[in-house]
């Protein structure tokens, strides 16, 4: 069982910038892929960006390419997403996800366990 607990939400005005952070609960945490969802209103869940067991292959959705950066510390059992020139659309419940699977990185099935959430909110 791992434990994922995020933090780091909060309200930016559109063309600012938030750190998520992701702290898993288990010293194993190397062993999983992590990755961040997001849920709008009334909207499907959605891939924001995922990265490899070691840190070294990350991956987007087209939607946050080259404003998001995702990264993690394997010492420190925490995944982030650095957001940066965040837009109204980008408001939304972000999720961490951790998942042994080696495929299909972006669909939500493929991930085994799921923090709480945290709000984001892009005013415009």
């Amino acid at each position: 069982q791992v434990q994922l607990v995020e933090s780091g939400g909060g309200l930016v005005q559109a063309g600012g910038s938030l750190r998520l952070s992701c702290t898993a609960s288990r010293r194993t945490f190397s062993n999983y892929r992590m990755a961040w969802f997001r849920q709008a209103p009334g909207k499907e869940r959605e891939f924001v960006a995922a990265v490899s067991r070691s840190g070294r292959t990350t991956y987007y959705a087209d939607s946050v390419k080259g404003r998001f950066t995702i990264s993690r510390d394997n010492a420190e059992n925490t995944v982030y997403l650095q957001m940066n020139s965040l837009k109204p659309e980008d408001t939304a419940v972000y999720y961490c996800a951790a998942g042994t699977a080696l495929s299909d990185y972006n669909n939500y099935v493929k991930y085994d366990y799921w923090g709480q959430g945290t709000q984001v909110t892009v005013s415009s």
